[in-house]
């Protein structure tokens, strides 16, 4: 599958443990909205729309995680997703997980996401 490459920005945005949303510029009509979650060390990215009403998850800006930095938490209905994988444990999609991007820290420190390239690739309407 094609893909295309964006720099984020660096990773000394996003505290650790803590989060960051940022709205990517594909050409459409409305930036595609995604965040990275820097925790222990480790990166992952996903995009920003919980799986159950497809709104999106900060309960303000750039604080996707609850109150303990532990889990994504859904502003709306409270619903808890891993950091590492955005699998839902508990709330209303339960079972269900956020569609995760391809996100790496280049050797400058900056953050690197890959996305498809095609409409329809594995992007959700936002």
């Amino acid at each position: 599958m094609a893909s295309r490459v964006y720099a984020l920005g660096s990773l000394a945005q996003v505290p650790d443990p803590g989060s960051r949303g940022f709205d990517i510029d594909t050409g459409d009509e409305r930036p595609l909205r995604l965040f990275v979650v820097h925790k222990n060390g480790a990166v992952s990215a996903f995009y920003n729309r919980c799986p159950h009403t497809g709104a999106p998850l900060e309960w303000q800006p750039h604080q996707f995680l609850d109150i303990e930095n532990s889990f994504i938490q859904c502003a709306i209905h409270g619903a808890l997703f891993r950091p590492e994988d955005g699998y839902c444990l508990r709330g209303p999609c339960a079972g269900q997980a956020l569609q995760q991007i391809m996100v790496r820290v280049d050797d400058a420190g900056q953050l690197v996401a890959e996305l498809p390239v095609h409409p329809g690739a594995s992007v959700p309407d936002q």
